[in-house]
């Protein structure tokens, strides 16, 4: 199976529960959501912060997978951490793996599973690191194609972030998007359950995953998320399941409409002209920067000032408030302008 060409229709999904906790249960949840599901997905090994907690049935688990397989038809997916993760799953005939966040963060792991995996053309997810470092997320990705796994995607299930935040993990839509111009070809799963850390926010994350263009979906869904063993608040039920697929709004990406491409032409010219502008405003704020530097050099002045730091940031605030401009963004925006600003002024002050 080639995922790039059958990752064709819009989204690609991929559901079911957190962990398979029984064969009824797997079966039941396959069968409620076989018509709207691509991949059946069930955790057979759960990798957990705490060792007393629900760790996965194993190799059990993969025989109820294949159960699935046999009755409903689905292809089955399952996360592997090791080597013998991998054996296990090539000998039951398990249809795709996905590799997970705390994996894909130790290059050594991620080679054990790759050499476990050479000469098998399996197709292969592979989530995004914990922290957002791409490279790492590019680097199991290449690690996986050098020993011939071509049938590659990558799952974006967001990032930790030591904030508070209304997400389990922060979404950093950046990365993604970034990720895509990295590898151009590749298929990017989004995983809202992930995302959002409660099953309430599942549909919202969803629909931003395919406005921005994204290629499909790993829903993790329930029969009964209340009961489930591991990660209930996240886990959405089959019958919401079939609601946000239905309620999905599906773009297009390209305009077909002559008029309508002028009039976003005309729209994007407009941002051309004003991304230059702040471009050359840039530039000019560099050039103050520069005499500043020379001033406290010639001063002997140190190049932090942490008054000034924090007068930048509250009336820049203020600013963005009296214009409905989101604060955190300006907020976000001035945090790396005056970061080059400190290595400009550090190269000067050398």
């Amino acid at each position: 199976m080639n995922l790039k060409n059958n990752i064709n229709k819009k989204p690609y999904v991929i559901a079911g529960p957190c962990s398979a906790e029984s064969e009824s249960q797997v079966l039941k949840i396959a069968n409620d959501i076989k018509l709207v599901t691509d991949v059946f997905r069930a955790g057979a090994w759960k990798p957990r912060t705490n060792p007393n907690a629900f760790e996965g049935y194993g190799e059990i688990a993969i025989k109820w997978l294949q159960k699935v397989q046999s009755t409903t038809g689905l292809k089955v997916s399952t996360e592997v951490a090791t080597p013998r993760h991998v054996e296990i799953c090539l000998k039951a005939g398990i249809d795709m793996l996905w590799i997970g966040a705390r994996t894909t963060v130790n290059p050594f792991y991620v080679q054990e599973i790759a050499e476990s995996l050479r000469g098998v053309d399996i197709p292969v997810f592979v989530k995004n690191p914990i922290h957002p470092e791409i490279g790492l997320w590019v680097g199991a990705l290449e690690r996986l194609n050098k020993v011939g796994i071509n049938n590659l995607a990558a799952i974006h299930r967001g990032f930790y972030s030591y904030n508070e935040s209304a997400f389990r993990n922060e979404p950093k839509w950046e990365l993604p998007i970034k990720l895509r111009r990295e590898i151009k070809d590749l298929p990017i799963i989004c995983d809202p359950s992930h995302i959002a850390g409660k099953s309430s926010l599942v549909e919202d994350i969803a629909q931003t995953a395919m406005d921005i263009n994204l290629d499909g979906l790993m829903i993790e869904t329930h029969f009964n998320p209340k009961f489930a063993l591991s990660d209930h608040k996240q886990q959405v039920t089959t019958k919401q399941l079939h609601k946000i697929l239905n309620n999905l709004v599906l773009r297009d990406t390209k305009l077909r409409d002559e008029a309508f491409k002028d009039e976003l032409l005309q729209f994007r010219n407009e941002i051309d002209i004003l991304d230059h502008k702040i471009i050359v405003q840039l530039n000019n704020r560099k050039k103050i920067v520069e005499t500043i530097a020379n001033f406290k050099s010639k001063n002997k002045l140190t190049i932090f000032q942490i008054e000034r730091w924090f007068e930048i940031i509250k009336t820049r605030s203020l600013i963005a408030k009296e214009l409905e401009l989101d604060e955190k963004m300006i907020q976000d925006i001035f945090e790396l302008i005056h970061k080059y600003s400190i290595i400009k002024q550090t190269e000067i002050m050398r």
